[in-house]
């Protein structure tokens, strides 16, 4: 599917680096720069692929999600807002609204080092069907050698969010994360609290874990790639751990039934309690991911 993406028709040239093009009913921003390749959706500004440099693809994007108008994007790093998980109310999306609307790219810079893309989300009459408030959202891409993202929202009103990173891995039976934390809330085992002893989460099966005492810091060790994946979390309360197992994969359409093989979600994220915003003090949300040889 990444692959595809870059091999698309340019509809627009916007720098020699940034083009934009169309995928399906999607249009889409992208990165073809002597230090990194990466691609945006204008949809969610939701980022489908990141790779820097001499470095296989770091994110991963379902083969069978459709790039249609108001559906989700299955990979890359959706940006869940103004709420995480399921809805308070059956009719309303999961993971909130913003990876469902168009946004606007409304900068872009560029130098040796990379590129800087930041699209923005500002509330409207599709937006009020969802949710009553006024706001104004930015997601900030800084892509190279690292890949930072930071997650901004103004207004006034109370949240929950999350980074929802899936990271392209050779083999989830041999990956491994530490940095995630110890006591965790079990989502596949009625939100039972557990911890984790030895700092080490593994993936046998279908793993949900919403860690309390989050880290700064995660590592996803990946020897089936030979690398090592940093994920560093900034502004969040939580990282959550998430891989659906074959059961879930096989059930879910816009996923391959053997997808859950090679990736895995490592999230930055608010999530077990809301985030205050404020005129005078917006929410942030930042996580930045570096690739290191193994």
């Amino acid at each position: 599917m990444i692959k595809s993406i870059f091999a698309l028709p340019v509809l627009e040239k916007i720098t020699p680096s940034l083009s934009r093009c169309r995928k399906d009913e999607l249009d889409v921003i992208v990165v073809d720069h002597p230090a990194v390749r990466a691609s945006v959706a204008l949809q969610g500004a939701h980022l489908l692929s990141w790779q820097p440099a001499g470095e296989k693809d770091v994110l991963w994007l379902s083969g069978n999600t459709p790039f249609q108008k108001g559906v989700a994007i299955r990979g890359g790093v959706p940006v869940c807002w103004p709420w995480f998980g399921p809805a308070a109310q059956p009719d309303l999306p999961a993971h909130g609204f913003a990876r469902n609307l168009p946004w606007t790219l409304i900068n872009h810079s560029e130098d040796a080092s990379g590129v800087v893309l930041t699209f923005e989300l500002r509330s409207s009459e599709d937006s009020h069907r969802y949710w009553p408030h006024d706001f104004t959202l930015t997601a900030q891409y800084k892509l190279g050698a690292t890949c930072e993202m930071t997650l901004g929202a103004h207004g006034n009103f109370t949240t929950t969010s999350a980074l929802h990173t899936y990271f392209n891995v050779g083999d989830i039976s041999t990956v491994s994360v530490s940095g995630l934390g110890d006591r965790y809330i079990d989502k596949v085992n009625n939100a039972q609290i557990g911890s984790l002893a030895d700092g080490i989460q593994t993936f046998p099966d279908r793993t949900d874990r919403v860690y309390l005492n989050a880290n700064s810091l995660s590592v996803i060790q990946d020897p089936s790639l030979g690398r090592t994946i940093e994920v560093e979390h900034r502004h969040n309360l939580n990282v959550v751990g998430w891989n659906p197992g074959p059961a879930l994969s096989a059930s879910m359409t816009d996923m391959p039934d053997d997808g859950y093989k090679t990736f895995v979600c490592v999230e930055s994220a608010v999530a077990t309690e809301p985030q205050k915003v404020t005129a005078a003090h917006p929410s942030l949300l930042t996580q930045i991911i570096r690739v290191v040889k193994n």
